[in-house]
């Protein structure tokens, strides 16, 4: 089952590294903003986010990138980190180290391209949802175009989690729904060019 860990520490950094430095850098941004006090590391915090007048007015483009790997509680990172632990590493091997972080980095900045126009210019916003959410997407695509692709209880995990994630968006305030939609939408879209030339079997 693709979504199963049963790797060690070692083994996990060692067959997927990309996943791996993304959370790396989840945790040491975090750290800096959050954890450790004082002026410098709330200058950084604010260098970082995605603020939408400072993007289209400012041309602060740097900000449609940032946002993606900063978290501003202990819930947010650990959520979203645990999602790339989880969600991440059968398309890193599926899709290759380079493909995998372009696609990744893709679906992040549309989804904050997507909050920048339909949120007000005062929004600002931080995570890495909407690239979580992007990684849905391509699950969603694999599950209705290339189910040959996910075996039989990875595609029940797609749609509960999907379906749950969904939910959450919708129910919880404070939730950037803008960035987890068009992650989501971004994901499907990506699907078929990610995958047109695959023809490998299950992982």
């Amino acid at each position: 089952m693709f979504f199963l860990r049963t790797e060690s520490f070692q083994q996990f950094i060692r067959y997927y590294p990309i996943v791996t430095i993304i959370v790396a850098i989840h945790i040491v941004l975090f750290l800096i903003t959050e954890v450790m006090p004082g002026v410098a590391s709330e200058s950084i915090k604010y260098d970082l986010l995605g603020i939408n007048y400072l993007i289209s007015d400012a041309g602060e483009y740097w900000r449609l990138v940032t946002p993606i790997f900063v978290h501003l509680s202990l819930t947010h990172i650990l959520f979203n980190s645990f999602s790339l632990i989880l969600f991440g590493p059968a398309l890193e091997v599926m899709l290759g180290k380079v493909k995998f972080i372009l696609a990744y980095l893709t679906m992040g900045v549309l989804a904050n391209v997507a909050t920048l126009f339909l949120q007000p210019p005062i929004y600002s916003h931080a995570g890495a949802s909407g690239a979580i959410f992007g990684l849905f997407g391509i699950y969603l695509y694999l599950l209705f175009m290339r189910p040959n692709l996910l075996d039989g209880d990875s595609r029940q995990i797609v749609i509960v989690i999907v379906a749950i994630a969904l939910i959450m968006t919708f129910a919880t305030s404070g939730i950037n729904v803008t960035a987890h939609v068009f992650g989501l939408l971004a994901g499907l879209a990506l699907g078929p060019i990610l995958f047109a030339n695959h023809s490998k079997g299950r992982i």
